[in-house]
């Protein structure tokens, strides 16, 4: 239904897919507030990068888990510089794949392949829920990593189950890129001009936090945050809000973790809360 979110303020913060989603909360009449949360680099040293890719080319892994959609993407345009990307294609076809949510599956079908299995909870925890069931005794296993988050609990995991563990990451994060617009975007919230904020990742949330501290507008933020409905993707951003003393307003139906019902989980709650919003 078209105009659902028509005369509501909505801010984002996402960087990967911030187009895809303001295009979708455009189509339902939102005024979207776009503030990317850091920008992302490939890695400084692409070196490790392509070793670990054409250590798959050589011999392919038993098992692949992709963590990120941008991982794979970024590790795809290196290989297309190098000019070996219908190697490494050929040889991602070959290894069990399996994938942290929806989002590397869909950079899977970018390249022709799917995933044979994904987690029911985007989460690490979730991941390591998944594989315990698998065999994974003897593989030789390429894990895809992202950044600012600490690996060491899925990386053990998955050597205590036998598994060789091959790891790479393909691009770092630039978190002070963003600062000024941080802190404006707590300014706008705090001041009543944003009806909802939508969160579509954890680290979304840590970064909101960091700069906040880092400016001094952390009773700002949590004030701006008090005015303004929280909207959560899904379990993951929930759980990292209610590590910093916060809680969402707004989320999904329980295994529709997607941006799609994330916006209509979103208009049913502003059209409760703000029922003339949409007419202003």
């Amino acid at each position: 239904m078209a105009d659902r979110l028509n005369g509501y303020r909505i801010l984002i913060l996402e960087t990967r897919e911030e187009a895809q989603f303001s295009k979708l909360l455009a189509e339902q009449g939102a005024d979207v507030v776009q503030c990317p949360m850091f920008a992302i680099h490939d890695a400084p040293d692409p070196a490790p990068v392509e070793a670990w890719i054409r250590r798959n080319i050589d011999s392919p892994f038993d098992d692949l888990v992709l963590m990120t959609g941008e991982g794979l993407r970024r590790m795809m345009k290196l290989a297309r510089e190098r000019g070996i990307d219908q190697a490494f294609v050929a040889a991602l076809a070959k290894p069990r794949k399996f994938t942290r949510g929806p989002k590397p599956g869909r950079a899977l079908r970018e390249v022709g392949l799917e995933a044979q299995q994904t987690t029911e909870k985007p989460t690490t925890e979730g991941v390591i829920e998944m594989l315990s069931k698998i065999d994974l005794k003897g593989h030789r296993l390429g894990l895809q990593l992202y950044p600012d988050k600490d690996h060491s609990a899925l990386i053990g995991a998955l050597s205590a189950q036998g598994a060789e563990v091959d790891t790479v990451l393909p691009y770092v994060y630039d978190p002070k890129a963003a600062d000024a617009n941080i802190v404006t975007a707590i300014d706008d919230m705090a001041q009543g001009r944003i009806d909802a904020i939508a969160l579509t990742n954890l680290g979304q949330v840590r970064r909101l936090v960091e700069a906040a501290k880092a400016h001094d507008s952390e009773d700002r933020l949590r004030d701006g945050l008090k005015r303004t409905l929280i909207a959560s993707v899904g379990p993951a951003v929930s759980g990292e809000l209610a590590a910093h003393g916060l809680r969402p307003d707004i989320v999904p139906a329980e295994d529709s973790y997607f941006m799609r019902p994330l916006i209509s989980a979103m208009a049913a709650a502003l059209a409760e809360k703000h029922p003339k919003a949409g007419a202003r």
